[in-house]
């Protein structure tokens, strides 16, 4: 048997990387909503996600998917802050509502959602503080993510990835 042969044929591990974002977020919100891992606050129904929206979100699970959201984003991008993670989460504010005069301009997203998203997983074990550097993954996290995404490959039944299966 050749050494770059796998013993079993099924013995592919899959990473975060391996799955759409979509999908994997979704997965991981309902393992932290069963865990209890994170808690929707009670000022969230009165928050905006950003200085360019008017309202807030209308979606029941809006919390643990932002939680899965910025877990995610921690892992792929990290060590990151709460002002990068605002940037990211942020869109554009329109220049005029009756004429198009001027270009669209960046907004923020709500630092106070990311902020209290960030200190539920750190208290649950998924996110650490390093320091002068923002927030990292820490194992737990890793693997809940990797886990999940197998989970997730296994699921999917779309034939542009089947060669990860």
């Amino acid at each position: 048997m050749p050494l770059n042969e796998p013993l079993r044929k099924n013995a592919v591990m899959a990473t975060l990387y391996d799955v759409p974002a979509e999908d994997l977020n979704e997965a991981v919100a309902e393992r932290l909503a069963e865990e209890d891992d994170v808690q929707e606050p009670d000022w969230l129904k009165f928050a905006k996600t950003g200085v360019g929206r008017e309202l807030p979100p209308e979606q029941d699970d809006f919390w643990d998917i932002r939680a899965a959201s910025l877990l995610r984003k921690v892992a792929v991008d990290g060590p990151t802050g709460v002002g990068a993670l605002r940037t990211a989460y942020g869109g554009t504010k329109q220049g005029s509502n009756r004429y198009v005069v001027r270009p669209n301009q960046t907004t923020d997203g709500s630092g106070k959602i990311v902020r209290t998203a960030l200190q539920q997983l750190e208290e649950a074990g998924y996110v650490q503080t390093a320091e002068g550097e923002g927030r990292r993954i820490t194992p737990e996290g890793q693997s809940l993510l990797d886990d999940t995404a197998g989970e997730v490959l296994e699921e999917l039944d779309r034939p542009e990835l089947e060669r990860y299966a």
